[in-house]
């Protein structure tokens, strides 16, 4: 029984969440974006908007500028969950490659910076009076569930072991549509539940900036509104505008 819910689970879970995704970055692709609005000083050339989009998506550049203390806390975090996600890798492959073997150590240990990353910025949210008076109910409920889920995969990592042979088995299984049973140890149950209910979250969330950010008018756009014409596609051509003539004039 555990298994076939879980297996349900999971399948509406990658369903929303690759659906929403989806959804809301075709949203971002078709919103036009006529007026040119880089944060300056901005690149006057494409490859200068490549390099900058990469810096800020690899080093948050933007924020190491304004804040280092809240710089230190997001890189753990998200450093964190990039050798976690690639660790994870090992349960959807069979065989395992070579790097997603080497990384294993990494990641077991990313886990602790994960969580105290998602504790700093926890904390921010409640110690910094501006950032405090922007934050909304679920920006503190997403990271608690980031929280959660590096904390109770920290449990069966090194407290509680539980079968990652037969884990790995459901997952496969899930792939293949030849369902295997899966462990039911407590922590496994309370830490699959939470990914899921995060992938079932995640198009409708804030979260969603992680794709959203290649579609910001402020690091996306070429600093050139002298050089070419942005034409506006809701208002007509510079052909086709009237202009009045002046009073007085015939």
């Amino acid at each position: 029984m555990i298994t076939v819910l879980y297996a349900l689970l999971y399948y509406v879970a990658f369903i929303v969440f690759a659906a929403g995704v989806a959804y809301r970055v075709w949203g971002y692709w078709k919103t036009p974006a006529p007026a040119v609005i880089p944060t300056t000083p901005a690149p006057v050339t494409r490859t200068g908007v490549v390099w900058r989009m990469f810096k800020e998506v690899a080093f948050f550049e933007s924020l190491w500028k304004s804040n280092k203390w809240i710089w230190i806390f997001a890189m753990m975090f998200h450093l964190s969950l990039w050798l976690i996600l690639i660790r994870h890798a090992r349960y959807f492959v069979q065989p395992v490659p070579t790097l997603i073997t080497l990384a294993q150590p990494f990641g077991k240990y990313a886990g602790i910076f994960f969580v105290l990353g998602g504790l700093g910025l926890f904390a921010r949210r409640i110690l910094v009076s501006r950032v405090r008076y922007i934050s909304s109910p679920s920006d503190y409920l997403m990271l608690l569930m980031f929280i959660l889920i590096g904390f109770s995969g920290l449990m069966m990592t090194f407290v509680n072991k539980p079968d990652v042979v037969g884990v790995k088995a459901f997952f496969l299984g899930l792939m293949t549509f030849n369902w295997q049973p899966l462990p039911t140890d407590f922590g496994v149950l309370v830490h699959l539940g939470l990914v899921a209910l995060f992938l079932i979250i995640f198009p409708f969330s804030k979260l969603v900036h992680a794709p959203g950010v290649f579609f910001s008018p402020t690091r996306n756009m070429v600093d050139n509104p002298r050089e070419k014409f942005h034409p506006v596609p809701w208002l007509p051509s510079i052909d086709e505008v009237v202009y009045d003539e002046p009073p007085g004039k015939k």
